[in-house]
């Protein structure tokens, strides 16, 4: 019986809330690292010049105010907060020995993080139908793409997106701590701090499983489906491969930026959470909230002629 009550009594003690984490980073190194705090700046610097100056010029150039470049306006203001929700902390982190986030910190982060996410997963599954509406069904794309539809569904897959990671930064900040408070990885995320957790995890296991890995994997699939038809209608309609061809080039920046995005994610949160995962995961999440994001104007400026005339339209009235 005594025993029994000092292993209760061990298990309360070993629950003492957690107050703060510590983030282990890209590498665990846990001295100052300036090569990679310059690397990552420089990243963050053109991630922010590119995207903006993309916003910029969609915004201010009444040529591209049509729904494909609103929707790429949407994009980019997305990939200058995805960005943000975690660089400046990890950058903060490379000239730190001390790489704590508040609990509070590290809710805030996991919940903008998956709300921005699951927004740009959504929004990629929004372009392909736009793209598709143009191919596949011209004559009717102003009257089907209308402002008032494109502006529902922004708000729509904006609205999703939020309540998604609302849903998991509440359920994951009423889990217990107690097995430590060191996270290993760069950014506040589900899958490791669920191995910090103690108690049951299963309905946030389930959650992430089924509600994030249907807002991964529906969307993507749904941008697989809508290629597919047009690839189809359009070899039937022209049967031409030539014409296919240049049909398809000005879908590919899309299609580029979908698989850049869905690939990395999806190997993320579809497989279960082991130590050799989580490890994986870290170099993973670099791809899709680091690189993707500023590869983006990249593909867009360089295989788009419009972005690039209305940027040197844009830079010729600045001289």
């Amino acid at each position: 019986m005594a025993g029994i009550k000092l292993q209760v009594h061990s298990v309360m003690l070993n629950q003492t809330p957690v107050s703060e984490f510590l983030l282990l980073g890209v590498t665990d190194i846990q001295d100052p690292e300036p090569f990679l705090f310059v690397v990552f700046l420089t990243i963050y610097f053109a991630n922010v010049t590119g995207n903006g100056t993309i916003l910029t010029v969609v915004i201010s150039d009444p040529r591209l105010h049509s729904p494909m470049y609103f929707f790429l306006g949407n994009l980019s203001c997305l990939d200058i907060c995805y960005s943000t929700v975690t660089l400046p902390k990890m950058l903060e982190n490379f000239l730190s020995t001390q790489r704590t986030i508040s609990f509070l910190g590290c809710m805030s982060q996991l919940h903008f993080f998956h709300f921005l996410g699951s927004t740009e997963a959504m929004l990629l599954a929004v372009m392909a139908f736009d793209r598709f509406v143009a191919i596949c069904k011209p004559l009717h794309y102003t009257l089907i793409m209308s402002r008032q539809l494109c502006t529902q569904m922004a708000i729509t897959i904006w609205t999703i997106g939020f309540f998604h990671a609302l849903l998991h930064s509440i359920m994951t900040s009423r889990l217990d701590f107690c097995a430590s408070n060191q996270i290993h990885h760069f950014f506040c995320d589900i899958k490791p701090l669920l191995k910090l957790a103690c108690g049951n995890t299963e309905l946030n296991q389930w959650l992430l499983n089924t509600v994030t890995g249907t807002i991964a994997m529906g969307p993507f699939f749904l941008t697989l489906l809508s290629y597919c038809y047009i690839i189809i209608y359009l070899f039937f309609k022209t049967g031409s491969c030539r014409m296919l061809h240049k049909t398809l080039s000005t879908c590919a920046s899309h299609f580029m930026v979908v698989i850049l995005f869905f690939v990395p994610v999806l190997f993320t949160y579809t497989r279960p959470a082991s130590g050799n995962s989580l490890e994986q995961d870290r170099i993973i999440a670099v791809m899709y909230s680091v690189v993707t994001p500023v590869l983006n104007p990249l593909i867009y400026t360089l295989r788009n002629k419009e972005v690039k005339s209305a940027l040197g339209r844009a830079i010729r009235k600045r001289l």
